[in-house]
């Protein structure tokens, strides 16, 4: 079998894997997804009561919206939000059913090469496929081979840890059985004996923390919640960008989590410690938790805690390929100046595709949120757009895969992530000090709203 004769390995079945399969059979190749979890859309199911802050209307891809449509489908109200149990069983489960046994379950990627060539090889490297390494849940192994390879399996695996340097504190793992990396479903009954009537920390300053925050408060106020209180860990102070981009977030729903969680500022239901790096957790005598800081500080003892700093991209299967990333963000480098939070994040991310996110490695992209790295703020219309591209491009249509136009939605936030450690540095366009010395406020219930949660 020639190399145009094999199929194009997708890795993951989620928003974007799915999106990549179903422009690739409208370009007439053969796409194979491989997807680790028992169903389509698994990582998107584990916060199924979450809701998007995108509409119906952002988050489905054209592409599949016309795969779709022979069976009978109807596109949700594109004007409302849906959670991500609404995306799994509205839109992803229906076009991993449309894409048949072109979408392999419980189908985990343990290592891509070259056929023959390890990292090393220069000869004859190019015109040898793709080898892709698949364990199956019964533990039956296979090598498949592959013309190119779209990595769209995302970063939901691999969370940030608690540890203000990157990793885990001293007695993080030690203390896993009080720590989670989710945002908790209060609604669940186990989740709200766990938290009711609890101290909590919840490490992170991005819109999962906001969305933890606003459901430890809608606690705090129900019948058997009451004594629910939460402590707002911050690594770096309170800014006018901390809330994000209120109304200036072109995404509404975005803006309005963190206003809200701003307008509660003063309401009481959470202190919040600001400029705490997280160097130790450690167990009290009762069995509670202390946070102690990278500076000395301890903070008063939690019962659970809840890290929201963000993920970073497994490449540990990838290690016989040659990718060219950023040293910081572990992106692609042509795309890792238009989305690093060291330098900017305000306005839009530039439109880009598959030229931003080729490698050395001809053949392979790394797509979706997996494309950004360690950076935040993935949309999924910005990886509908890179795949798009990006199988215009293995297609042989570089007209197509050049033209990559999509307009994405400003975030109104000024001020990256970079500048948490200059406490004199004035916001370019934000006004006000980007990190005031550490302190402590109040932080109280955000209104609740029907969005509450990033892509």
């Amino acid at each position: 079998m020639s190399a145009q004769q094999l199929p194009v390995i997708v890795i993951g079945a989620g928003p974007v894997g799915l999106a990549a399969a179903a422009h690739l059979v409208e370009h007439g190749l053969r796409p194979l997804v491989l997807e680790a979890g028992a169903s389509a859309g698994a990582a998107v199911r584990e916060w199924s009561h979450v809701r998007l802050f995108s509409t119906w209307g952002e988050v489905v891809d054209p592409a599949a919206e016309k795969l779709l449509a022979p069976t009978g489908w109807t596109r949700p109200d594109p004007a409302t939000y849906p959670s991500g149990g609404d995306w799994a069983e509205r839109y992803l489960q229906p076009l991993a059913d449309a894409l048949g046994d072109r979408v392999r379950l419980g189908a985990a990627v343990t290592g891509v090469s070259r056929a023959g060539r390890d990292r090393i090889v220069d000869a004859d490297r190019e015109a040898q496929p793709f080898v892709v390494h698949v364990q199956y849940a019964d533990g039956r192994e296979e090598r498949v081979l592959a013309r190119a390879v779209i990595d769209a399996s995302g970063t939901w695996t691999t969370p940030g840890p608690a540890g203000g340097s990157g990793l885990p504190a001293l007695g993080e793992k030690a203390a896993a059985g009080r720590i989670t990396y989710r945002v908790p479903d209060l609604k669940d009954p186990a989740a709200r004996s766990r938290y009711a009537g609890r101290r909590i920390a919840v490490i992170g300053s991005g819109a999962s923390a906001f969305t933890a925050l606003a459901y430890l408060a809608e606690l705090s106020k129900s019948e058997d919640g009451k004594e629910t209180h939460a402590v707002w860990v911050l690594r770096r102070g309170i800014s006018g960008s901390t809330f994000g981009g209120g109304e200036a977030d072109q995404l509404p729903a975005r803006g309005a989590l963190g206003l809200a969680a701003k307008a509660a500022v003063d309401d009481g239901c959470a202190d919040a410690v600001t400029g705490f790096r997280t160097e130790a957790i450690e167990r009290a005598d009762d069995g509670s938790l202390v946070l102690v800081g990278e500076d000395g500080r301890r903070l008063q003892p939690v019962d659970e805690v809840i890290v929201l700093t963000g993920f970073r991209p497994d490449l540990s299967f990838l290690s016989e390929v040659r990718l060219n990333l950023d040293e910081r963000l572990q992106a692609p480098v042509a795309l890792a100046p238009l989305i690093d939070p060291n330098q900017h994040s305000c306005g839009t991310v530039y439109p880009h595709g598959h030229r931003e996110l080729s490698h050395p490695e001809q053949g392979i992209y790394l797509v979706g949120m997996k494309s950004y790295g360690r950076a935040p703020t993935f949309l999924a219309m910005t990886g509908y757009e890179q795949v798009r591209s990006v199988v215009a491009a293995i297609a042989g249509d570089l007209d197509s895969a050049d033209r990559v136009e999509v307009t994405l939605p400003e975030t109104g936030v000024c001020g990256g992530a970079g500048l948490f450690d200059a406490p004199d540095t004035q916001q370019t366009n934000g006004g006000g000090c980007c990190a005031p010395a550490p302190q402590l406020i109040q932080l109280g219930a955000p209104v609740t709203t029907s969005s509450g949660s990033s892509d």
